[in-house]
């Protein structure tokens, strides 16, 4: 997964510069009137902020993921402590050096001011580390979310496959027991869909007319199966311009008509449309059914239509609609898909 730009070492490095820069040139912006100041000023007030950064980045990189985050509340707030008492010695010694003078340093006002400013930055490296880690948290999370889609995904596609192959065979047998001269040509059609799902499922998407050529030689192979006792009305448009699709994506819902709209239904009919207008993909598929006698279903059954509904919510989320209809003796089935 591509980490954006603001995640990068480089400009985390930049960006907490310029935020430093930034917070303690304000003393500096709110009184640009004054300019009469020392190099003793200068190097005194460079190494007071130093001291808070540095303690800013400990609590942020130790202590809070070596102490609070593994529960150890005592010993964290031990180094707290420790460490509010070194930043006073240090100022006291910074503060020392800049006006030269002990006496005029009041114990009171440096005890108040430094530790409020330490709970400022203690506040402040709680919030940056909580932040950080939450960060973190969410991108791993996505990582993960990613990677299972990516497997479910492949487990979709490798039901998908098997689970016509199998249906594919059983027209191959029948045309055998028939001893058709139509079993040779239907054995090259089959080549081709095996090719293809060798090689083009695999991919992320596939060419809009692969799909529909592959569509076109299943839907031939179930012609030649079922000869005049199933009536097939079959329009598929090529697409005016080159569009992308999800392998596999449509001929569930074909496989899934020609399985429950024979066998026990009177005069079986399929009708399958498809076709893209404005970059919007219309597949329309209607079967016949009996209402009278159920199929007995065997284990693959519903396979088809539950792998392709699931591969539709993860692939296309909002950019698809998909209805499905059963109605006066006919299950009909139109998915809208935005191939944009």
């Amino acid at each position: 997964m591509k980490s954006v730009w603001y995640t990068k070492r480089g400009w985390i490095v930049l960006i907490h510069a310029i935020v430093w820069i930034a917070l303690f040139s304000l003393p500096f912006l709110l009184r640009p009137d004054k300019h009469d100041y020392t190099l003793r000023d200068i190097l005194s007030y460079v190494a007071g902020n130093a001291v808070w950064i540095i303690f800013f980045y400990c609590n942020a990189l130790l202590f809070i993921p070596r102490l609070l985050n593994k529960n150890l509340y005592g010993r964290y707030i031990v180094m707290l402590l420790c460490a509010y008492l070194f930043i006073l010695v240090i100022q006291a010694v910074l503060f020392y050096y800049k006006s030269g003078e002990v006496q005029r340093l009041q114990l009171r006002t440096h005890l108040i001011f430094n530790f409020l400013l330490f709970l400022f930055f203690a506040a402040s490296s709680l919030a940056y580390r909580l932040i950080v880690d939450k960060t973190r948290a969410d991108s791993l999370a996505k990582d993960r979310e990613n990677e299972n889609l990516k497997t479910e995904l492949s487990l979709l596609r490798s039901q998908a496959s098997p689970h016509f192959m199998f249906n594919v065979l059983n027209n191959m047998v029948a045309l055998a027991r028939k001893k058709s001269d139509l079993l040779e040509p239907s054995l090259i059609k089959l080549s081709s869909l095996i090719r293809y799902t060798v090689y083009e499922a695999d991919e992320e998407t596939v060419q809009l007319d692969k799909e529909i050529e592959y569509l076109e030689s299943y839907i031939d192979l179930q012609r030649q199966r079922f000869g005049n006792n199933v009536l097939f009305n079959i329009i598929l448009q090529e697409p005016s311009q080159p569009y992308a699709i999800e392998p596999m994506l449509l001929i569930p819902f074909v496989e899934n008509a020609i399985k429950h709209g024979t066998g026990f239904v009177e005069n079986a009919h399929i009708i399958v449309d498809l076709k893209v207008e404005k970059n919007t993909l219309f597949f329309y598929v209607k079967n016949k059914y009996s209402e009278v006698t159920e199929e007995v279903k065997d284990k693959t059954s519903g396979i088809g239509l539950a792998n392709v509904q699931r591969r539709l919510n993860l692939l296309y989320n909002h950019n698809h609609d998909l209805q499905i209809e059963k109605k006066d003796g006919w299950f009909s089935v139109l998915l809208t898909l935005n191939l944009h």
